[in-house]
């Protein structure tokens, strides 16, 4: 058979687990299977997550990124080649010319808006049968066509699971900023953990060719400026770590492991904990000058919180002039 289908379903539903079960069966069958995802982080968790649950099976998934030292990585590419290794995970580095299957069968796309046609294309070469799955909490229009002119199908999870709560949504205007931050401290002070997230990592240098130099209500808000901020303003009480793009992976790692581990209380982040950061304690999440964000950005953002039993809260900080349209 030759499988072409996506599963849409909201942040959070389980369709993770739903491609573990497919991956399972292909091991079964004797085939190998790849996990594709946009981020190291995020297949390092997938990598973390499979081996916690398929590990009791006899099935000891391997994780390949870009990142991986020579050594090691001739070892694994050897085990790929002839068949050792029946659950690889890893980035785009799992289609790169030096990765040799002997028997793929399956290859699972998560976070599949993240991924263009060719690097679909190069994935689905190395597969012996062409068999894809596709994952996304937001399918992009190029793809919901190919469900209709093409040979895509669609499969949706329609619920979520048992126990969670809706999470709740507020708008703020500028100015009202302190009183989403009183909000956020009754929840850290309750236990529980929170997001803030900011359009940039850094702000432009302030000199005469910034066109925002002399105008402050255009400033953008940055992740470094504002870690100093909350960590020393806001919540001096409370443990803040700093996540973004030019933050060593290993440090990344680090300090979400520490999160997860309720060590650290705040995380201060762009947008690069946008996909498969679950930490079920986490229950706010503050998006600053959230205008600055897409749809699809804001509501894979919302979905880091609400992963457990607890009420979640997410705080849309808009800027200055928004509009009407932009407001809805």
């Amino acid at each position: 058979f030759t499988l072409s289908r996506l599963i849409q379903g909201d942040v959070g539903s389980g369709k993770t687990l739903v491609a573990f079960f497919a991956a399972l069966r292909i091991i079964d069958w004797g085939g190998q299977c790849v996990i594709l995802s946009p981020t190291e982080l995020l297949a390092r968790q997938h990598a973390e997550n499979a081996s916690k649950l398929l590990s009791p099976l006899g099935i000891n998934p391997s994780f390949l990124t870009g990142n991986i030292k020579a050594k090691g990585r001739n070892q694994l590419l050897n085990s790929i080649k002839n068949g050792e290794t029946q659950l690889i995970i890893g980035t785009h580095a799992l289609f790169s010319k030096n990765v040799q299957y002997k028997n793929l069968q399956l290859a699972i796309v998560d976070e599949q808006h993240r991924f263009g046609v060719i690097q679909r294309n190069f994935i689905k070469e190395k597969c012996a049968i062409p068999n894809i799955l596709m994952m996304s909490a937001t399918p992009i229009p190029q793809t919901l066509a190919l469900t209709v002119f093409g040979d895509l199908d669609i499969s949706t999870i329609k619920t979520m699971p048992k126990g969670r709560l809706p999470i709740k949504t507020h708008l703020t205007k500028p100015g009202n900023e302190s009183h989403v931050y009183e909000t956020v401290r009754k929840e850290l002070q309750n236990g529980n953990q929170a997001y803030f997230v900011y359009p940039m990592i850094e702000n432009l240098s302030d000199d005469e060719e910034n066109p925002n130099y002399s105008n402050p209500s255009k400033k953008i808000k940055n992740a470094v400026e504002m870690f100093e901020h909350l960590s020393k303003n806001v919540y001096p009480e409370f443990k803040c770590g700093l996540i973004h793009s030019k933050v060593d992976e290993d440090e990344q790692n680090k300090i979400l492991k520490d999160f997860k581990d309720g060590k650290i209380n705040i995380i201060v982040a762009t947008t690069v904990v946008e996909v498969g950061v679950d930490v079920p304690n986490a229950t706010c999440m503050v998006i600053e000058q959230a205008e600055r964000f897409g749809l699809a950005a804001l509501h894979q953002l919302r979905g880091r919180v609400g992963r457990g039993a607890k009420q979640s809260y997410c705080f849309l900080i808009y800027g200055a002039n928004l509009t009407e349209i932009g407001k809805q």
